[in-house]
């Protein structure tokens, strides 16, 4: 499966991971701009990685 993770280098954590199947990169886009906002707000930077697990 893979998944694309909402990850903040400042924290060094994984903030939310959405299935490639079900969200596409523009769903998660909007899912940052209205739950990651905060962080992006604070001055951290924010990336969205590809992530492949089994």
């Amino acid at each position: 499966m893979e998944f694309r993770e909402v990850y903040c280098t400042n924290c060094k954590k994984v903030l939310g991971r959405y299935n490639t199947k079900f969200y596409s990169e523009d769903k998660i886009n909007e899912l940052m701009n209205v739950t990651h906002v905060t962080h992006i707000r604070n001055g951290h930077h924010v990336n969205i990685r590809k992530v492949k697990k089994n």
